[in-house]
Formats: C-alpha cells, sequence, structure tokens
C-alpha cells in the first residue's frame, strides 16, 4: 500500500522531489496510528462498562446498563463517560448507582410474568424464549414499535426468573409462619411422602390455622429425603423446619398422615416419636386411606369377576396393535366410548372407573375377545358374571362419590363423620331391599334383571339367591369396615356448661349460628367464649384427610418433569399451591432500594 500511495505522489508532483520525501517519511507514522489498539482499564468499571475479547485480540467495551458493544477506539475515559451521562438523561428513573436500567413499572411486570410461569408449573426458561417473544410481538403488531421497545426491557431470563420466584416463596413462607406464632389456636399438620421423577422422596407438609375469624389452610414446605426415609428422618426435617422458623411442637395440635408404617407404626413410626416430645398432639390417619382399604374387602365371586374384569383390560391396553383394533371396532359399532381404561390400586377411584367403562362397553369387548378367541370371551355371555358386573359397577360409583364427598380442602372430622355415618345407614336399606328384589339402589342390575344383553342377544333371567346373598354379604362388610376413627377428646364438664348456657340464650349467636358455618362460627368466639371455643376447635383444625398432601404430588410431578430432575421444587411449588399471595410491591422496593446501594 505504501508503494502504491507513492507512485501515486511521484506521479502528480514529480517536480517537487522534497514533498515527496515528506509524504514517504509520514506515511508509516499515519498507519502504525490506524492499527493501534487501546486497552482496558479497571478505572473504566466507574462508567459502567465492561470489557470483551475479540478474535484479533482487539478490546471493546460493553455497556452493562444498555448491552451496548462499542468500537476498540471508544476505550478512553472521555467516550466511555460521554455514553453513560447520554444514556443517564435518556433514562431519568435509572439510579444514579444502580447497574440495571429498571424501573418501578418494569420490575413489578417481572415478578408478575414471574408469579404466573410458577402458578402454571412452567419452566423457568419459558419467560424469555415464549412469553416475552410472544408479547414483543403482539406489542409490535398492535401497538407500535415504541410499546415494543418498552416491554423489551422487562427481564425474563432463566435466572431472573428463578430469582423472582425464589422472592416470592420466601415472602409467602414468611407471611404463613407470621400467622402462624400470632394465631389465637393450635394449628394441625398434615404430611405424605412421595417420590419425583428423579426418585428422590419429598416429604410435603400442608398447615392448617386459625386467621381472622376464619379457618385456613396452607403450603408450608416440601424438602427432599435425601438418605434414607425412615420416620426419625421425617421427624428430623419437621423438627429443624420449626427450629429455623421460631416454631414449635407446642403449637401443634394434631397431625395427620397416611397409613404407612413409617408414619403410623405402633413401635417407631412418626406419629410415636412425635407424642413422645409433645403428648398432647393428636395422631391421626387419613380417613380416605381407611376407606379405600375397606372398599377392597370382596366376597370371592366379585373378587373373581374383577380379577377377570383387569385381565381382559390388560390384554387389550397392553398391546399397542390390539388397542387400536378395539378402537376401531367400537366407532364401527357407533359405541359412546372408544378406549378401555387401565386398573390402578393405587388411585382410590380406579375400581369403580374401569368396572363402569367395561359395562357400558362390554358388548364391543365381548365381540372383541370371541374374535380374538380370548379365554374369557364366554365371560360376557355368562347372565350372572354380567348381573354381578353390573352391582359392582354400581356400588364402587357410590363409594367413589363418598370418596369424592371427603375429598378437597376444608373437610373437617364433623363432616367427614356425617357423610361416613350417611352411607352406613344406607347400606343397612339397600341390603333389605335387595332381599326383597328392589335394586332400585343399584340402576345397572336393575336394568339387567329382566334383560341381559350379550354377543348373541337378549334373555330373561331372575337373580338367584346365591347372587343376592352374595350381595347382602357385601353391603354387610361394607358397614363393618372402620370407616371412621375416634379422636381424643376430653370430657365435657362444668367449666364448659357456663358457657354453653350462655350462647343457647343469646339471640345474637343464635342468628350467627344458622347463617355461618360450624368453623367461622366458633372461630368467632375467641374472645366471648375462650374456653368452649377452645374445645370446639379441636374438631375443625385436625386435618381428616391427606387429599392436599396428595394433590401436591401430582404439581410436583409436573413441574420436576425428566428435563428439570435436578431441580429444587420447594420455592416452585410454595408459589404454586399457596394460596398466600406475594407482596409484589414490597418485593419491588425491595429490590430497588439494594441497586441504589
Amino acid at each position: 500500500m505504501l508503494h502504491w500511495l507513492a507512485n501515486q505522489c511521484c506521479g502528480e508532483c514529480s517536480a517537487r522531489s522534497s514533498q515527496h520525501v515528506n509524504v514517504v517519511v509520514v506515511l508509516p507514522l499515519i498507519l502504525t496510528m490506524s492499527t493501534k489498539r487501546r486497552k482496558w482499564s479497571d478505572e473504566y468499571v466507574q462508567y459502567r462498562f465492561t470489557c470483551i475479547t475479540e478474535r484479533d485480540g482487539s478490546e471493546r467495551p460493553i455497556c452493562m446498563i444498555c448491552n451496548a458493544k462499542l468500537s476498540n477506539s471508544s476505550l478512553a475515559p472521555a467516550k466511555l463517560k460521554e455514553h453513560f451521562l447520554k444514556l443517564f438523561d435518556e433514562r431519568p428513573t435509572l439510579p444514579p448507582l444502580g447497574f440495571v436500567p429498571v424501573n418501578k413499572l418494569i420490575l413489578t411486570a417481572s415478578y408478575e410474568v414471574a408469579y404466573l410461569i410458577a402458578k402454571q408449573g412452567k419452566p423457568h426458561t419459558i419467560g424469555e424464549t415464549l412469553v416475552k417473544p410472544a408479547a414483543l410481538k403482539m406489542a409490535n403488531l398492535i401497538l407500535g414499535t415504541a410499546a415494543e421497545g418498552k416491554l423489551s426491557q422487562i427481564p425474563l431470563s432463566n435466572d431472573t426468573v428463578s430469582d423472582r420466584i425464589e422472592d416470592m416463596s420466601k415472602d409467602i413462607l414468611a407471611q404463613v409462619v407470621a400467622d402462624l406464632i400470632s394465631s389465637p389456636a393450635k394449628f394441625s399438620l398434615q404430611l405424605d411422602e412421595s417420590a419425583d421423577v428423579a426418585n428422590l422422596s419429598h416429604l410435603t407438609v400442608f398447615v392448617r390455622y386459625v386467621k381472622d375469624d376464619m379457618i385456613k389452610e396452607d403450603f408450608l414446605f416440601c424438602k427432599p429425603l435425601t438418605t434414607t426415609t425412615k420416620a426419625a428422618d421425617v421427624k428430623k426435617l419437621v423438627h429443624d423446619f420449626f427450629r429455623d422458623n421460631n416454631l414449635s411442637w407446642d403449637m401443634v395440635s394434631a397431625v395427620c398422615t397416611d397409613g404407612a408404617p413409617v408414619m403410623l407404626g405402633k413401635n417407631s413410626g412418626f406419629g410415636v416419636l412425635v407424642k413422645a416430645d409433645a403428648p398432647h398432639i393428636i395422631v391421626t390417619r387419613c380417613i380416605l386411606h381407611r376407606h379405600a382399604l375397606a372398599t377392597k374387602t370382596l366376597p370371592p365371586k366379585m373378587a373373581e369377576v374383577l380379577k377377570t374384569v383387569v385381565e381382559c383390560v390388560n390384554y387389550v391396553r397392553n398391546s399397542a396393535l390390539r388397542h387400536r383394533i378395539f378402537s376401531e371396532l367400537c366407532k364401527e359399532m357407533g359405541s359412546e366410548f372408544e378406549v378401555l381404561l387401565y386398573h390402578s390400586n393405587v388411585r382410590w377411584l380406579s375400581r369403580g372407573q374401569v368396572l363402569n367403562r367395561v359395562f357400558a362397553m362390554r358388548v364391543e369387548l365381548a365381540l372383541f375377545l370371541q374374535e380374538h378367541q380370548h379365554c374369557h370371551a364366554d365371560c360376557f355371555k355368562n347372565p350372572e358374571f354380567i348381573l354381578i358386573l353390573a352391582y359392582m359397577a354400581d356400588i364402587f360409583a357410590a363409594l367413589n362419590h363418598l370418596n369424592q364427598q371427603m375429598q378437597g380442602g376444608g373437610v373437617n372430622i364433623i363432616e367427614a363423620e356425617e357423610h361416613l355415618k350417611a352411607f352406613q345407614k344406607k347400606l343397612t336399606l339397600w341390603k333389605r331391599r335387595t332381599a326383597n328384589n328392589n335394586f332400585a339402589n343399584f340402576p345397572l342390575p336393575d336394568n339387567c334383571v329382566s334383560k341381559i344383553e350379550d354377543v348373541s342377544g337378549i334373555g330373561d333371567i331372575p337373580v338367584s339367591t346365591e347372587l343376592k346373598q352374595t350381595i347382602a354379604t357385601h353391603l354387610d362388610e361394607l358397614a363393618k369396615q372402620p370407616f371412621t376413627f375416634a379422636v381424643e377428646t376430653a370430657d365435657v364438664n362444668d367449666e364448659y356448661l357456663d358457657e354453653i348456657i350462655e350462647i343457647q340464650q343469646s339471640q345474637v349467636q343464635q342468628q350467627l349460628f344458622r347463617t355461618t358455618t360450624l368453623s367461622t362460627f366458633w372461630c368467632r368466639q375467641m374472645d366471648k367464649y375462650p374456653i368452649i371455643d377452645k374445645k370446639a376447635l379441636d374438631f375443625f383444625i385436625p386435618f381428616v384427610t391427606t387429599y392436599l398432601c396428595e394433590q401436591s404430588f401430582s404439581t410436583m410431578l409436573d413441574i420436576k418433569t425428566k428435563k428439570r430432575n435436578r431441580l429444587f421444587c420447594e420455592n416452585d411449588m410454595r408459589v404454586a399451591l399457596a394460596k398466600v399471595k406475594p407482596f409484589i410491591s414490597e418485593l419491588v422496593s425491595q429490590r430497588q432500594q439494594q441497586k441504589s446501594h
């Protein structure tokens, strides 16, 4: 290049040899200056810049505020300061000493989006991979580029969303713990253990307590059992949580668990360990688990029918080809359903749902089994088999309905006892009606008494005495099962009678009793009638089931998938399951204060 410039110069000023010499001397100096690379200095951090090194070795400054990448020639204090001051003038809401240009509205939006992500149990990366791109696209199309530019400032990266969820989780926990400490009555616990997708056991705990004249339920914690899952490990996990949050076993009135030996073992179960430290605590077993166990008692004939039904369902469902062929057959026959349901012993409602579906598709299933020469194909031609199947479908539908009445939040001992006692009384009535050939309480067998449908046609048959005796035996067994449980309570003595008389004579209290729920009524008696109120709350505070824990395990499986199997899911679960909402405005203020220091 230098040679070319010299030639050009010589051609134009050959008469001025002295000027030519000057050009030849000056050009190397110009080229040396043009290739000089500026070096980074740590002092440039004060202008909110950091540095990256390119492949050719040149260093380029990057603005920490707007992420702008400047050229190497801008590595000079004056240019960096000029960029910072210009940016600061354009963003008056930027904290003077802050590093992140997030004002209150942008920060609030970041928290709100993170809250929605956690509530839906979605991956944290969805903020920057779907939510933000979708919002920017909609803003650009509907509101214009200005709105898109504003939305682009909302931080929704994976780490940011994780931090926001952690902040909200801590805030929710602080609120719940504060409510427990200030509660006028002792609280109760509901806890259960289950494994996640990575086969790591987790202990989930919910709490029920009194606040603002109401009984409330909320998520407390979910922590992994990293080694063994013995009763001592469960006890230590709960004890450590109490210690870290200024709680104690003296503040607990009752504990509800499932019937596993680790929880309710006679000698070294969790309940035994708890009562050793706090004898006043009532330890109860989930009534849903008792109900599910009680329904497994079947006479031999019914047990054989159930076994046959399960084998037939598995024969169809275990083969993808047979499953597709059966579905096509159902379509051709115009069936209401096209798919059989799997039976699962661990699912409380599974048995009733499977039996009802098989009975509804009995004709299609019988034809399919006959075409495939299955060993149980002739069973669906047997009238007695059909009658037993119809009865079992109805009785388990009734048991499922009872089970569902006791599920959900807010169920107390009194409500559960009412449902169970009413059902037990119905069983006695149903038995008497069946003995008199009255199947009104069992619509499916009642419809089949005179019409037994199978693949060969319709035939009329009577219900045999033996079958009626089998049904009566089953109803007797159900009525004798220990559905209910006793709660340890002290006998009513003279100190309660005075307050009871006052409540009975109060017109205001009588009106309140008629217009509110039992739990709300007694929560409002705390100040006027503390003695009897404390006794009444002993019935309403304890959990009756571990339904909330069972429900939370479904949420855990949604959150902790195979691709997120190393996630510590407690924060996500707390935000997703807690009824208490985080104080986002306070979290935003705290964040802004942190950035300004």
